[in-house]
């Protein structure tokens, strides 16, 4: 699986630089986001979830660019802060069940406005934040009625190198990609 460059209109590419420039947090959502959303039950009964490694470089690059990630889920899970402590994500958020609420606290805990803030959901209960920030994402196999109310559908699917996607693209709409590259192409 590769990340390639989202094709973009240049009208459509500075509209959307405006809306990141001060984008300072990338939220996610987790299931459906950063996995496919599918939930696999062992013989014994525990839960396994599969990550995708570039989305997790994407994070990793994001974070060295100076933005912050951090995860808002509705539900609780061991792998979740697991990742979270492997990607150094130590804005953690699970068991949400009232998203804006849940998106209120971490306005409070960071201290950032609408403004500095980008989100990527795939599903119905995440339309109350998306309808808050200043980039709002949904993953190519998000629910069609969130499709529509967003600013950008990833080209890839949620566990699938979508978020590195975003990634790639706050980075270069910031100004900061090229920079990042030229780190790795040494």
């Amino acid at each position: 699986m590769t990340c390639s460059k989202p094709v973009l209109s240049e009208p459509r590419a500075e509209e959307l630089r405006r809306k990141v420039q001060a984008v300072k947090l990338l939220l996610l959502d987790v299931d459906g986001v950063l996995t496919d959303g599918g939930i696999v039950i062992d013989e014994r009964g525990e839960e396994v979830t599969r990550f995708d490694v570039q989305d997790g470089h994407g994070i990793k690059l994001l974070q060295q660019a100076g933005i912050r990630v951090g995860l808002l889920t509705g539900r609780a899970s061991r792998a979740v802060a697991v990742r979270a402590e492997r990607l150094s994500i130590g804005l953690v958020h699970q068991n949400v069940s009232d998203k804006r609420r849940g998106y209120e606290r971490v306005k409070a805990d960071t201290g950032l406005t609408d403004d500095e803030i980008a989100y990527v959901g795939d599903d119905m209960q995440d339309l109350p934040v998306l309808r808050r920030v200043a980039f709002a994402v949904a993953v190519k196999n998000a629910w069609d009625g969130l499709k529509v109310r967003v600013d950008y559908v990833t080209t890839l699917e949620g566990g699938r190198g979508a978020v590195r996607e975003v990634a790639e693209l706050l980075l270069r709409l910031t100004g900061k990609w090229d920079a990042l590259l030229k780190e790795y192409d040494r």
